[in-house]
């Protein structure tokens, strides 16, 4: 499930830090995260009350911006790079929004790996590459491996017996 975003707020519902060029702003009841406001030097000089209307601010324009907003996914064409690697973040990042990628278990001591664009990544390098959509959701689609560019057939129901792992 989705951690609950950040969401418009009243003054007694937030508890407000600030930091060397940011406020930290914390729901006190502990449904929502706390979020890092980058506001930069003048936050030290700035009321709670100017805070939050900054917070609220942005809260509105990520909310105008969602509802306004049509996504679709880029997929690089077959046999173009997946991925590249960034010295900036010294770690791989997918160049598109669709990954076809191969899942091995030749690791040390039988660690998963994924394959992409024929370069292995370990679960950890994986786990880097997925975050640089931290806070987005995906869907995983697990498909013959000579299939990897065919859109498949999706049938919503609960699996069978078996998980729904039997081969067609």
């Amino acid at each position: 499930m989705p951690r609950p975003r950040p969401r418009l707020a009243r003054i007694d519902e937030v508890d407000i830090t600030r930091q060397e060029n940011a406020a930290e702003i914390s729901f006190r009841d502990g449904t929502v995260g706390s979020t890092l406001l980058q506001l930069g030097p003048r936050v030290a000089i700035m009321t709670d009350a100017e805070i939050l209307e900054a917070f609220n601010d942005t809260m509105w324009a990520m909310q105008r911006s969602t509802a306004e907003y049509h996504h679709v996914a880029v997929e690089v064409p077959s046999g173009k790079p997946q991925i590249s690697y960034s010295p900036l973040s010294d770690q791989w990042v997918p160049r598109g929004h669709v990954l076809r990628c191969c899942i091995d278990d030749g690791g040390s001591d039988g660690e998963t790996e994924v394959e992409i664009d024929n370069r292995v990544l370990s679960m950890h390098e994986f786990g880097r590459l997925l975050a640089v959509y931290a806070g987005w959701g995906m869907r995983i689609v697990f498909v013959p491996d000579d299939r990897l560019t065919e859109i498949p057939e999706i049938d919503v129901r609960e699996p069978d017996d078996d998980g729904g792992l039997t081969s067609a």
